[in-house]
């Protein structure tokens, strides 16, 4: 049955944009690991008390990129002592933060661990001591955007990648079975982070951001609206914010990803636009599955929740 609401899927599944990813894509993130390989965490770990009595809370501080001290929450199932269990790592969506812990009561039911980190600078504990050499418009988004090296996006991918790394180290947590997963800008970090780090055992990205950026900069009301008003003021550096941005593209980085990836999308969504996650979706050569949802904005509801749960099960929890 054709109707309107098919042929919009159907025309997203066939969506492929030319990539805007520079030559030394994959020399530049090779070294780039390599190079953050060898840095401290620097982390801190000390329990604190929730309402929750299921539940095993620390709270944690570790560094990334910098030395900024990233704050998260590192959650247990108490019925869990003594067995290493699965772990979800969990990044936030623009603006928001850690949150509390028992927001992932429902990881702790499955007997899963969890840690979630604060993004530097944004609505959580967590502050951000990036360097600045140039200005910004409102946000986070264009700080030094002007070079790969120097840019927010830089930083905040490293961030996830050591979140990683620490999650790997403790020894509650079964290396072999690790999630990343957000939404928006979570689920962006959750993807390049599938792409970037052998870390991960499988990814749920919800809505991703960070997703064929040119289209997004030019369209979306994401937070690339804010690179979008940097470009209105300072026309002259268009190519140089492109360039920039294209080296954190999950539409460049897809054909990295070799682990079970499940994303979800709004029809509706104008801040994730359909268009940007089917771009990067659609280049992805790994076990994936992508659930459309043709009435939903940019929100995470809870069919979506059910079936990332599920998927989690299939992958951590049943293998």
């Amino acid at each position: 049955m054709s109707n309107a609401i098919t042929r919009r899927i159907e025309d997203l599944e066939k969506l492929s944009p030319p990539l805007t990813a520079q030559a030394d894509l994959d020399n530049y993130w090779e070294q780039t690991i390599s190079q953050f390989s060898s840095k401290p965490l620097n982390a801190t770990r000390s329990p604190l008390e929730t309402p929750l009595a299921e539940m095993e809370a620390y709270k944690v501080t570790y560094e990334g990129f910098d030395e900024t001290p990233i704050h998260g929450w590192y959650l247990l199932p108490r019925s869990s002592r003594g067995e290493k269990i699965p772990c979800v790592v969990l990044y936030h969506g623009y603006t928001g933060s850690k949150g509390y812990p028992e927001d992932y009561a429902a990881y702790i039911l499955m007997g899963i661990a969890v840690f979630s980190i604060d993004i530097r600078g944004q609505g959580g504990e967590t502050g951000n001591r990036l360097d600045q050499s140039y200005g910004m418009t409102k946000g986070w988004i264009t700080q030094g955007i002007l070079d790969r090296e120097t840019c927010y996006y830089k930083a905040i991918t490293l961030d996830a990648l050591k979140a990683l790394e620490w999650v790997c180290e403790q020894p509650e947590v079964d290396s072999k079975r690790i999630c990343v997963s957000g939404g928006s800008q979570g689920g962006g970090l959750a993807m390049i982070a599938a792409a970037l780090s052998d870390k991960p055992t499988i990814a749920v990205a919800h809505i991703p951001n960070m997703c064929y950026m040119d289209f997004g900069i030019l369209n979306s009301t994401s937070a690339l609206s804010e690179a979008a008003a940097f470009l209105e003021r300072f026309p002259e550096h268009l190519d140089t914010v492109l360039k920039t941005l294209s080296y954190y593209d999950n539409m460049n980085l897809a054909h990295r990803i070799r682990i079970p990836l499940l994303v979800t999308v709004g029809l509706k969504d104008m801040v994730t636009m359909p268009e940007t996650i089917y771009a990067a979706y659609n280049r992805v050569q790994s076990e994936k599955t992508i659930y459309p949802y043709p009435f939903t904005g940019h929100a995470v509801t809870g069919d979506q929740n059910r079936k990332a749960l599920d998927f989690i099960t299939k992958h951590l929890l049943q293998a």
